[in-house]
């Protein structure tokens, strides 16, 4: 009993330190605001795809997958290429909260693209889950009509394609290896960036490089401790966990940028964290699990 008490312990821990990492990562997203989108997402799958190639090399594992999985991880590669570089934009000009906020709102198209596509039945809880989870990021976004709310909007676009990344990922999940996974990743948001740094790349001073190798290494940390903290306990027991990164972006934009969020950004925040607490309750007293363990951010 206390092994398992031991390990679930360690898993908080693991997924407390993914969620600071990917905030910290935020910062630094933010602070290189002279930095452009493209060029901050090269530098962040960059250092990964040298990482991930010395894992898939060293452990003797397929760098291109199987042939008739990979339609399927091109298309994994694809969506995650629209996720990061609409979370990198809304990341560097919204406030830290709302973007984290904004963020969170994948699970419910994952969800939502299971039900479409995957014909997976909703259960009682998730159907109302989904309704107030849609209704917290509106209160976040607040849609209208002009330039200042685009970012935001590019952020929640962000949140559909990975939404539908990670149920490519539910796909793959025994079909390949997650290194494999994300290789096409990395590789594909790599390949991708580089016609827009040959066009519009900034040479960065030296507190802008620190700033874009922060990036990337914060985004191995966050990678890497999520990976341990499913090891170690069921995403249906610790998943909620990876909400603390809200709570965090809301102290670094308050202490950085003077960010205090309004009352629809807190009731909004309320919502969507309220029913992922609701829907891990429920998922873990039915021993369901419906969360999909992160392979990215």
């Amino acid at each position: 009993m206390s092994n398992v008490a031991d390990n679930k312990n360690k898993a908080i821990f693991y997924m407390i330190l993914s969620a600071f990492a990917f905030t910290v990562m935020q910062v630094f997203i933010k602070l290189a605001i002279n930095i452009p989108v493209f060029e901050k997402v090269f530098f962040r799958n960059f250092i990964g795809l040298i990482v991930t190639i010395v894992i898939l090399k060293r452990n003797r594992l397929s760098v291109l997958g199987q042939k008739e999985n990979r339609k399927l991880l091109w298309i994994r590669g694809l969506l995650g290429v629209g996720g990061v570089v609409a979370y990198f934009y809304s990341a560097s000009y919204l406030p830290m909260a709302d973007a984290a906020i904004i963020n969170k709102t994948n699970p419910f198209f994952v969800t939502l693209f299971a039900w479409w596509f995957l014909k997976e039945k909703l259960s009682r809880v998730q159907i109302p889950a989904l309704i107030i989870t849609f209704i917290g990021a509106m209160l976040v976004i607040r849609p209208q009509f002009s330039f200042e709310a685009l970012p935001a909007i590019i952020g929640f676009a962000g949140a559909v394609f990975m939404g539908g990344a990670y149920n490519t990922l539910r796909l793959l999940k025994e079909k390949e290896h997650a290194a494999t996974v994300v290789f096409y990743f990395c590789l594909f948001s790599t390949v991708i960036a580089i016609p827009f740094l040959v066009f519009n790349f900034v040479w960065p001073n030296t507190y802008e490089l620190l700033l874009l190798l922060g990036i990337g290494l914060t985004a191995l940390i966050g990678q890497y401790a999520i990976t341990y903290a499913y090891r170690f306990a069921p995403a249906a027991e610790i998943s909620i966990y990876n909400y603390t990164s809200i709570i965090i972006a809301v102290i670094f934009g308050i202490i950085i940028w003077n960010e205090v969020p309004d009352i629809y950004n807190i009731i909004g925040a309320v919502l969507i964290i309220g029913v992922a607490i609701v829907v891990w309750r429920y998922n873990k007293k039915s021993a369901k699990i419906t969360l999909l363990e992160d392979y990215d951010h």
